[in-house]
């Protein structure tokens, strides 16, 4: 008698599992196979399965995880008892679920059991050669599952989960299938689709046959064993207990590593990140060089193994791994507001479209300015909102062409010089200046690269944020990066790891900012907007111990006391020496600065706080929410081209909509009617190694006229103090002329770009 075929539908509950297997069961009667339609592990037919359920689907029954997979799986026996029986007298089983959901739901889902290879090995016991013909994942969106069962809630113990529970078991299924290599259905079109793809996956089987079942190991049988070729084709273990590498394997290291045989090797695109930070977790536990751990644990699967990789960072500490892979991501149509939020963590590299060298009065595809409208505005306010933005993005769009023109006709380069360059430069200018009325709702582009321990980190800080706008990207980056790194964030929004935390951080900022609110709201004088409210050491001359110590083989405070006999000229030139001869701004002063630090209370223009924001090696770095309360400057060059009233009229059209706003009850959203140019007060806390970059970078002639401004003032204060460090940043720019500076940097890009175009056309 020919056996039937054992066929499986998974997913989580609301994809119409149960339609499908009748309208499949429908399709195979049809070809003239006998069918039975069944729920594992709760056969219809199998008393002691339906008693075991009795117990696992009643809530009011306390069941801890472990008892959970045990009864499921004493269940999941008697029922594949009943299969195996049916497929013998050539009877095709299709089943409602089967051992997967154990994985799904109690392993990804729950997560409070990390010992995955004790899950399989309680599977494999109960489910022992009973493998599925067939097992196909059904898939859907959270969302879309929700919308579809919200009626359906019949009291069981896995009914009515929470969003981000069944987001987590949604995504088990998905790494599961994707390790075993199952099909994976899109379930939220139409029955009618479904049922199709379906049928496809069957139609494969059914020519091919039902497959040979064969009983899976628990574990390896212990004690020494030869691994024979045919069990790992890239590495054999030799009686000695050395690794023999094949010639499978050294092609397999040569397409995955630079140098399968030297000391340094950097890796290739054939394994993903995720594996590489997987096998250096295992370093800590295995002697053997890393590439014969690649070849003996990882590259079976492709080096792609979701199920090993999970294994081996459960096993291996996920808190330091995840540094060690990484993603890019964009978050694309951000507000400048959000910007600041993304670009927040130390830990990451951040890139966003510059205001500086675009015009921003191209419209999007409904004809809008590019600006951000916050969705928990009431229609009365979006209205006046939008309005006001709309206008003062009108009078920006007029005089940006307006101020472009000007400086152009002012220009003092002759014809001959008014090439791309020039116009490049000009350009520029315009938009330099004109950068102060754009509004702070202005959307933007953000590139990331970020390791899994600074995205996750990114993730939590944005979903405790009390802005709408940051905690919903925080939710979008969190789906979106688990669709390429799941293993490094499955506990990012667990409720006693991620939510935990999320929870801790919104409350603390709430109470902070209750408790702040006692002292009295106030705007600070404006009219000195540089402070260095701090410092250390008050004689900079203390740092010279730090600099010599890892040059002797005494204490600190031996060196100290070394020391301290010497004279003011000795000390100078020792100070002096550790300084160096500086060729250029990156050469840089040794470790011995970081300890110094300097703690500035600063008040500028918005603009320029994004550009100086993204300095990362800081100590310290907070910023009071946006307002137009400390007024604005009013560049010359609006003056001079008579573009002053409208440009103030941006201000006035501000002020009133931010007054509007917070009147409304709307205090956060009206931070996004503020202007990049209005002034904002912010600190910083960073040490003197960083005050060599940031004040020399800062002060550039290329800078924007803000903050090059504001950073002399910061070198200026610091020289008062520590004049022996300020006389080491011989890279800071006094007076060049900004505008020649920025044309000569376009005529260098220029240059650059002829140079490469000559050598590719020489080839």
């Amino acid at each position: 008698m020919k056996q039937g075929f054992y066929i499986v539908i998974e997913g989580i509950n609301g994809l119409g599992k149960s339609t499908q297997i009748n309208q499949l069961s429908q399709k195979l009667n049809a070809a003239g196979l006998a069918t039975k339609q069944l729920r594992e592990p709760d056969s219809t037919t199998d008393l002691t399965a339906r008693t075991i359920r009795t117990i696992t689907q009643d809530p009011s029954y306390q069941i801890n995880t472990r008892t959970e997979v045990l009864l499921y799986n004493a269940a999941r026996a008697q029922s594949l008892d009943l299969i195996g029986k049916l497929t013998k007298r050539g009877v095709s089983c299709l089943v409602d679920r089967n051992y997967l959901s154990t994985l799904a739901y109690q392993y990804h889902g729950r997560g409070d059991v990390d010992d995955y290879d004790l899950f399989n090995s309680i599977i494999n016991f109960a489910v022992g050669e009973m493998e599925p013909d067939l097992t196909i994942v059904l898939d859907a969106p959270v969302k879309v599952v929700k919308q579809r069962t919200k009626q359906r809630y019949q009291g069981e113990r896995f009914d009515n989960l929470d969003d981000q529970l069944l987001e987590r078991i949604r995504q088990g299924y998905l790494i599961e299938a994707k390790s075993r290599g199952l099909p994976v259905i899109d379930a939220s079109s139409s029955i009618e689709d479904t049922t199709n793809n379906i049928w496809k996956e069957v139609i494969k089987l059914l020519k091919s046959g039902p497959v040979v079942k064969h009983a899976k190991p628990l574990k390896a049988p212990a004690g020494p064993q030869k691994t024979s070729k045919s069990t790992n084709p890239f590495i054999t273990k030799l009686e000695s207990g050395r690794h023999h590498i094949t010639d499978e394997g050294k092609a397999f290291l040569e397409e995955s590593v630079t140098d399968s045989e030297g000391d340094v090797y950097v890796f290739k695109d054939k394994l993903s990140n995720a594996t590489v930070a997987a096998a250096m977790a295992r370093l800590s536990r295995r002697f053997d060089d890393m590439r014969i751990t690649i070849l003996d644990e990882f590259a079976m699967g492709g080096g792609k193994d979701e199920g090993l990789l999970r294994r081996v960072i459960t096993a291996y500490g996920d808190d330091s791994v995840q540094q060690l892979a990484g993603l890019h991501l964009v978050v694309e149509n951000a507000s400048n507001l959000l910007t600041k939020k993304l670009e927040w963590g130390r830990l990451a590299a951040y890139l966003e479209q510059s205001t500086r060298y675009i015009y921003f009065d191209e419209k999007d595809e409904s004809g809008r300015y590019r600006y951000f409208t916050p969705t928990n505005l009431d229609k009365r306010t979006t209205e006046l909102y939008e309005k006001t933005i709309n206008t003062i993005f009108d009078l920006y769009s007029d005089m940006v062409y307006k101020l472009t023109d000007y400086v152009r006709s002012e220009s003092t380069a002759s014809k001959e010089e008014q090439d791309g360059a020039w116009k490049a430069a000009t350009r520029a200018q315009a938009c330099d200046v004109l950068r102060a009325v754009l509004p702070v709702a202005t959307k933007s582009t953000v590139g990331i690269y970020a390791s899994g321990q600074a995205l996750e980190n990114m993730i939590m800080n944005l979903q405790a944020d009390p802005l709408l706008e940051a905690r919903e990207t925080g939710d979008a980056i969190l789906e979106q990066a688990r669709k390429v790194t799941p293993v490094f964030l499955e506990r990012a929004d667990r409720p006693d790891r991620g939510g935990a935390t999320v929870a801790y951080r919104a409350n603390t900022k709430k109470a902070v900012r209750g408790i702040a609110k006692t002292i009295g709201q106030g705007y600070a004088d404006a009219t000195q907007p540089v402070e260095l409210s701090d410092f250390w050491p008050k004689n900079e001359l203390e740092l010279l111990p730090h600099m010599l110590y890892e040059h002797t083989d005494l204490s600190l405070k031996d060196v100290e006391a070394a020391i301290s006999s010497w004279n003011y000229e000795q000390k100078q030139l020792a100070f002096k020496t550790y300084l160096g001869e500086r060729l250029n701004r990156r050469h840089k002063p040794g470790r011995a600065l970081e300890n110094a630090h300097y703690v500035w209370d600063l008040v500028c223009d918005y603009g320029a706080f994004r550009d100086l924001q993204r300095h990362r090696m800081v100590d310290d770095m907070q910023w009071q929410e946006l307002t137009p309360r400390y007024g604005y400057d009013v560049p010359e060059l609006i003056e001079q081209a008579g573009l002053e009233d409208d440009f103030q009229k941006c201000f006035d059209l501000s002020f009133k909509l931010h007054s509007a706003l917070v009147s409304g009850g709307y205090e956060l959203e009206a931070q996004y009617a503020t202007l990049l140019g209005h002034l904002m007060r912010w600190k910083v806390t960073f040490n003197a190694r960083e005050a060599y970059h940031w004040i020399e970078l800062r002060t550039s002639p290329h800078g924007h006229s803000s903050y090059r401004k504001l950073t002399k003032q910061m070198y200026d204060k610091l020289a008062e103090v520590h004049p022996l460090l300020a006389e080491g940043m011989i890279f800071v720019n006094q007076d060049e002329d900004p505008e020649l500076a920025r044309l000569a940097a376009e005529k260098y890009s220029q240059f650059k770009l002829e140079q490469l175009d000559n050598q590719v056309k020489k080839k």
